[in-house]
């Protein structure tokens, strides 16, 4: 990719839309993506793309325009596109772009190495984690292997310029395990920025979770402590960090309104949206509207300390944006969500100390809990009774519960975290939880 390319672009639409307006802001998005997926043990698809586009927002008598075009012929066009449906939209005052500041240096979210892989190395390694799959006696269902490089220029009227270039990897793999006429799934997948992933020991600990998942038992529906493992907590946490969202405050969507200054978790934990992680999977230097990417306490101590806000979000509130104005693509305007969400204990228990405990590795159904009061319930997928380490399968289970009330005394379990999609998180111990037998 070339990002005089982009900024030669950036200055032509700059000229262009400067005949409309003094108030602008200019969105170049170019990407490459490298895509396999097998169904079982078959590579079914193969995709190379390259996609650039370009976004572009106007303010004009205080009423917001936005257009966009994937045709870098079509510059012209789209700025006046902008321009002229800025006029169907009514005046409001909260609609601003960022001034010029100073952006922070990101380490670890650039591999060079992408531009020496293609398809036919992408496709030797997913073969190398189907084979293994298959010598660890279990069988593919699915799998999916991607690499993309990006790079994102963010221009505005203040003086902004936010260049950001990054490259993201990602495996997954869903499979059977059968024996005795007893049949167990499990999926998992391993995400990074760098070409660093492990795909043997992603199949290899994925057969085991599946084999140890066989022959479960009926358990009888009580009141338990429950570990959720990685991918069990961000799938209920999604809920929860949606009260975090200025947006949802602002709209009376969120059971946080109101409550900065009151203890909303257990004391020992703290939660920040940090976008300067080095590494992390949702770094850069901004956001998408080219506010300086920073580190935001929510809660400390467990204590609410604030919310997520765009620059729309903050205006209307009268504080600055803690940059987390995201967008989907070039084709998209901004909208709060957050960066890297750190979850930080100050206390763990180790796993091998826990008596009698229902573990739970993934669930399935979290988006149907409340993002509003926080009641979930979700089935428990590949799930165990635990006690003091040793575990026994459980065949089906639901569990149920509200977020908020059990985040109010949850704990660490162990020292390690992982981050999965936007959350950096340890596996958590929640005390109480209703475990719905089958």
């Amino acid at each position: 990719m070339c990002d005089n390319m982009l900024y030669e672009l950036a200055e032509e639409a700059k000229r262009e839309i400067s005949k409309y307006s003094d108030n602008y802001e200019i969105y170049l998005e170019n990407t490459e993506l490298l895509q396999l997926d097998s169904q079982k043990t078959d590579l079914n698809f193969a995709k190379e793309d390259i996609s650039l586009g370009i976004g572009i927002r106007v303010i004009k008598d205080g009423s917001v325009g936005f257009a966009f075009t994937s045709d870098m012929g079509e510059i012209a066009k789209t700025c006046e596109n902008a321009y002229l449906n800025s006029k169907l939209n009514s005046k409001d005052e909260n609609f601003s772009f960022p001034e010029l500041e100073k952006l922070p240096k990101i380490n670890g979210t650039f591999d060079k190495k992408f531009q020496e892989i293609d398809l036919d190395e992408l496709t030797s390694s997913l073969k190398s984690v189907l084979n293994c799959i298959d010598d660890n006696g279990c069988q593919t269902t699915s799998g999916g292997f991607s690499a993309a490089e990006g790079e994102v220029l963010i221009v505005n009227s203040n003086g902004v310029e936010a260049y950001d270039k990054s490259t993201g990897f990602a495996l997954g793999v869903s499979i059977n395990a059968i024996k005795d006429g007893d049949l167990a799934t499990a999926y998992d997948s391993v995400s990074s920025c760098l070409y660093d992933l492990d795909g043997i020991k992603l199949a290899e600990d994925l057969c085991d979770l599946a084999k140890s998942s066989l022959n479960g038992e009926h358990i009888e529906t009580s009141d338990k402590d429950v570990i959720l493992d990685y991918h069990a907590v961000t799938g209920l946490l999604s809920t929860f960090m949606s009260g975090f969202s200025a947006d949802n405050v602002q709209r009376g969507r969120s059971r946080l309104t109101g409550k900065i200054g009151e203890k909303i978790v257990t004391e020992g934990l703290s939660i920040y949206d940090d976008g300067t992680v080095d590494g992390g999977l949702n770094s850069g230097v901004s956001d998408d509207e080219g506010t300086a990417s920073r580190r935001t306490a929510l809660v400390e101590e467990g204590v609410l300390k604030g919310y997520l806000y765009d620059i729309y979000t903050a205006n209307k509130d009268g504080v600055k944006s803690t940059s987390n104005g995201f967008r989907g693509s070039y084709a998209g305007t901004p909208s709060v969500s957050g960066s890297n969400i750190i979850f930080d204990f100050k206390d763990h228990v180790m796993e091998d100390e826990i008596n009698d405990a229902f573990l739970v590795t993934d669930v399935l159904g979290a988006h149907t809990a409340n993002p509003i009061t926080g009641d979930f319930s979700v089935e428990a997928s590949n799930s165990f009774l635990i006690d003091k380490g040793v575990k026994k399968p459980i065949k089906k289970a639901m569990i149920s519960g509200n977020i908020y009330d059990l985040l109010s005394d949850a704990v660490a379990v162990g020292e390690e975290t992982k981050q999965r999609g936007s959350f950096i998180v340890p596996k958590l111990l929640l005390h109480d939880v209703r475990v719905v037998g089958n």
